[in-house]
């Protein structure tokens, strides 16, 4: 037999336009941050006769730049939750 619509779970409250700004913000920070760091891995940096120009160097930040949103759109190093629990945190200590 079918239980009343009274005993079913309610479902969670979507998050607030408010916190998905927030959670995006904190997404580019940790993307910019794992750009950075991958940056000075050497990634995509290529030498011998076919690489080195001052063009491939700029390109090679798009490539680093997109990796690097793909890490955070997969999870990333955790870095954005940290980031977004702070921003909700020191929001609601100012409210």
């Amino acid at each position: 037999m079918l239980s009343s619509p009274a005993a079913l779970p309610r479902p969670p409250d979507p998050p607030s336009a408010r916190h998905q700004a927030l959670h995006a913000k904190a997404r580019e920070l940790e993307t910019a941050f794992l750009a950075e760091m991958l940056a000075h891995t050497g990634l995509g940096e290529s030498e011998g006769e076919f690489g080195g120009s001052p063009g491939e160097t700029q390109f090679a930040s798009f490539l680093r730049q997109e990796q690097a949103r793909l890490m955070v759109e997969k999870g990333g190093i955790g870095l954005a939750a940290m980031i977004f629990q702070s921003m909700v945190e020191a929001e609601n200590g100012a409210a």
